[in-house]
């Protein structure tokens, strides 16, 4: 019978999002809630699977890990991108690689940049944790209005533009930049192009909102962020490579700024990193795009995949690039 392993379930919703019976006749299923973070555990533990049913940007599959999994015939990811999956390895080793459709509106991950944002401000993760320590407003500082402030975000794409919506929502003056972004694409978003160091000076939040690639790792440095005004507020909830990791630490431990962040270097993020004993952080796990109903498209379309490849006619497949 084909095995089926349905990896990164790091919340344990896998099995309520969808319905798996018409699966589980044909194959046998595996739950995995947990992340090795060595080769060899995820070589031993995979290797006798057919079908690997991944979420995206969370197990890496680099070449030296896939040519381990002797028995892969198909690799079912969701969504469309996954920097940390060796794709050409894979079809190297004639494995087949389906994706998912959905989730792509943007308006989870702005609607958490949002909440950061609201969360920074005002410190709502360190009252919260006051509150449940028996305190009252002890060791909480009163934050600040957003409004009359100035939001400028680096990436005005889609999900760029819901949070400057917000931003102007909020009554703030946002201001934009990216390495491709206009005036006139500025401007027809209801915001001012500004060029990056005049962003990063004048901001009193930045919030990231690029995709990763090879001209944008790192993109936030130590020179960058030596440029945001003090007290100003980093929010990342696209990808964590954006900033250099050393250089945001040794920022934070001098408490001129805050960050907000939902995506890190290396996830899961370590139990004894240092972002987690910095008061001047607000953290979540990569929630951005994680809700009910996208985590409901994602695996009724995975099953779909799954059965349309054991059936011999697979659906959704990653085309070449």
């Amino acid at each position: 019978m084909t095995k089926i392993a349905v990896l990164d379930d790091w919340q344990g919703i896998a099995e309520q999002s969808a319905d798996w019976a018409a699966l589980a006749t044909r194959a046998e299923i595996r739950f995995f809630r947990d992340q090795p973070q060595d080769e060899d555990t995820l070589a031993a533990r995979l290797s006798e699977f057919d079908v690997l049913m991944a979420m995206r940007e969370r197990t890496a599959f680099p070449a030296s890990l896939v040519r381990r999994l002797p028995a892969l015939r198909l690799f079912s990811l969701t969504g469309h991108r996954a920097a940390a999956v060796d794709m050409d390895a894979l079809r190297a080793q004639g494995v087949t690689i389906t994706v998912t459709d959905g989730g792509g509106s943007g308006t989870a991950t702005a609607e958490l940049a949002l909440g950061l944002m609201l969360a920074g401000a005002r410190n709502i993760a360190r009252a919260d944790a006051s509150m449940r320590q028996g305190r009252f407003q002890t060791d909480v500082a009163p934050g600040y209005e957003l409004a009359g402030k100035t939001l400028g975000i680096i990436g005005l794409g889609k999900l760029g533009r819901l949070m400057a919506r917000y931003g102007i929502a909020l009554d703030m003056k946002v201001l934009a930049w990216s390495q491709n972004l206009t005036e006139e694409a500025a401007a027809t978003a209801g915001v001012q192009w500004v060029d990056k160091d005049m962003l990063l000076a004048e901001s009193d939040v930045v919030s990231l909102h690029l995709v990763l690639s090879a001209r944008t790792r790192g993109l936030i440095g130590a020179a960058e962020l030596a440029r945001l005004r003090p007290g100003a507020l980093l929010i990342n909830t696209s990808r964590g490579p954006l900033v250099d990791e050393p250089s945001l630490i040794a920022a934070l431990e001098t408490g001129r700024i805050q960050a907000a962040l939902d995506v890190y270097a290396h996830e899961p993020l370590p139990a004894d990193h240092p972002f987690r004993r910095l008061p001047n952080t607000v953290l979540t796990p990569h929630l951005g795009y994680g809700t009910v109903a996208t985590f409901q498209d994602f695996y009724r379309q995975s099953i779909e995949n799954v059965i349309a490849f054991l059936d011999g006619v697979p659906i959704r497949m990653l085309a070449p690039v």
